[in-house]
């Protein structure tokens, strides 16, 4: 199965590592490096083929680095292997350089986070209104350009400088006034390229390399236009249906400060140890670039400057991930315990686990923490039906659980219903192997309410059963076929594909490289998926659909209409 934002799965069952707190939680337990090392080689064979796409995996505490190998191919044609040190497109984790590099500026003296884009970029509409430190935590307003019609097909081909970048998004209306709201933009970050341009003197690229690649010895991190390091590059593929097909042709100028670095992952521990360790930024500067404010610091956003502030397994994460043609990155620090971990991968849309979500259960492991897997237990029909019910939590949150087609349902208010696997009998899965709910149940055992635990950690939220009577099945409104219609097509970002297309009398979707999924209508423009528990939202009109919006797990992803 693909997995992407309408498709997940995980495998691999870690009871053997660590005990079991009351609430079903894994406690931490000191772990050998060779327990470590074991659980993440067995992770690395479960979710790569040796013969196809894959990955380079480091885990690291502090400068020890224990676990660092890699499984797949770096060409499939040829059946060269991926090694540990493959070079690999890093997507937007290029963003934590370009503004790591841009504050150097500032502590130079010769950029404020408070100067206007207008002196450095001038003529960019509305560039007066417009603040660097704006551009740097996605709430400029500026419109992504990877989302615009027709910018991902031949035009992104096309070798451009950086005003010939600038050109192409420039005079497009702002998706809001600049520090009102977010929105992740790869335009912004072509334009803080372009301020370090301004500012420095010197292409952005040749600058990073002088002030950080080079003093930090970092031999395989570069500009992937530049022919040294495309030379260095591994091969990047993506899927077509079942088959493992080259990645999209791009020019690596247009991806810019944004995404268009490569590294290796020996390159990004050395850089994750020299940034959090004090030796790339004084501490002041450092804390503004990991600190989220404004409107970025909002719940479920958390971003500072090229960097997102989380947290895993309740302890504080700093993280960025990066998706490209081709290539999937996830860079993760946790500073308490100082772990790293780095996922490199040479696919974009690979069968089993991705980057980041890998990433997070190599530190909880690395943690003596690990997340449950998702490994289903036989739980009987009646038991499941004995779940069946109206939870409310507090702030007037319900969770709605219900049987289908013999699974355990839930539904948060009127959102999409969600699928749940049970890994004990009253304890389950949602379908991005993270988030959890737990049955509780009173002295006589009969349950009277739920907890639910958001990423799997923390003590949870416990919803209390009531009395009231399940809602009405879900029953799709049956819509006339023009309406459908107008909604069949292609729509993409720069991170995935999905086609639209009408089977029969129903309508389908499918993302690149993932199975097809059906979608019900609950309104002209709103349908859920019924497989994976997402929903679409389309642009409402008479005419063709501009857009769709996915919503899954509390991740709103937009997609535009593409020729």
């Amino acid at each position: 199965m693909k997995r992407h934002t309408l498709a997940m799965a995980f495998l691999l069952c870690l009871t053997s590592f660590a005990t079991t707190l009351p609430d079903g939680t894994a406690a931490a337990a000191p772990l050998s490096q060779a327990d470590i090392a074991r659980y993440a080689d067995e992770l690395l064979k479960r979710n790569y083929r040796a013969g196809g796409p894959g990955a380079a995996v480091l885990v690291a505490r502090g400068d020890k680095v224990l676990f660092r190998a890699a499984r797949g191919e770096a060409d499939i044609d040829r059946h060269m292997p991926l090694r540990p040190d493959s070079v690999f497109r890093i997507g937007s984790v290029t963003k934590q350089f370009a503004a790591a590099g841009l504050l150097t500026l500032v502590e130079a003296g010769k950029v404020s986070l408070d100067d206007p884009l207008s002196k450095y970029v001038p003529g960019f509409p509305g560039g007066e209104r417009i603040t660097v430190l704006q551009l740097l935590n996605h709430t400029s307003g500026v419109r992504n350009f990877n989302g615009m019609p027709g910018c991902m097909e031949g035009v992104v081909r096309r070798d451009l400088t950086t005003a010939q970048v600038i050109d192409l998004f420039k005079n497009e209306k702002p998706d809001f006034s600049p520090g009102s709201s977010y929105a992740y933009s790869n335009s912004g970050y072509v334009l803080v390229g372009a301020i370090i341009e301004a500012a420095s003197g010197m292409p952005w690229h040749v600058y990073l390399a002088r002030v950080l690649f080079e003093p930090l010895g970092m031999r395989h991190t570069g500009y992937g236009h530049d022919p040294r390091f495309a030379a260095q590059q591994v091969r990047g593929y993506s899927y077509k249906g079942e088959a493992v097909v080259p990645m999209l042709p791009m020019s690596m100028t247009q991806p810019h400060a944004a995404s268009a670095l490569v590294s290796n992952i020996d390159d990004l521990l050395r850089w994750n140890r020299a940034l959090h360790e004090g030796r790339v930024l004084t501490s002041a500067t450092y804390e503004r670039m990991i600190t989220p404010v404004g409107e970025a610091a909002g719940a479920g956003i958390r971003y500072g400057l090229g960097v997102y502030e989380g947290t895993m397994r309740t302890r504080p994460e700093l993280w960025h991930g990066g998706r490209i043609f081709g290539f999937i990155s996830s860079l993760s620090y946790l500073p308490g315990p100082d772990i790293t971990v780095v996922v490199l991968e040479n696919d974009d849309a690979h069968d089993g686990i991705d980057a980041y979500p890998l990433a997070r259960r190599l530190a909880a492991m690395a943690l003596g923490e690990p997340y449950p897997d998702m490994l289903a237990v036989a739980v009987d029909a009646p038991a499941l039906k004995a779940a069946e019910g109206v939870y409310r939590f507090d702030a007037g949150v319900t969770r709605t659980l219900r049987v289908l087609d013999g699974k355990l349902t839930a539904q948060r208010d009127r959102g999409p219903r969600q699928v749940l696997t049970p890994i004990a009998v009253d304890d389950f899965l949602y379908g991005d192997g993270f988030n959890r709910l737990k049955l509780e149940r009173d002295v006589g055992g009969v349950i009277n309410g739920i907890r639910f635990f958001a990423n799997g950690d923390g003590a949870g939220e416990v919803g209390v059963r009531t009395n009231e009577p399940l809602p009405e099945k879900p029953v799709g409104v049956p819509l006339p076929r023009a309406a459908l219609e107008r909604l069949v097509g292609a729509y993409a970002n720069n991170e995935l594909k999905l086609t639209v297309y009408i089977d029969g009398e129903a309508l389908k979707a499918q993302i690149v490289g993932q199975p097809p999924v059906s979608l019900r209508a609950t309104s002209p423009t709103l349908f859920d998926v019924e497989e994976t528990g997402a929903s679409l939202e389309f642009s409402a009109g008479d005419m063709p659909a501009a857009q769709v919006a996915i919503q899954q797990n509390g991740k709103r992803t937009v997609l535009k209409r593409v020729p």
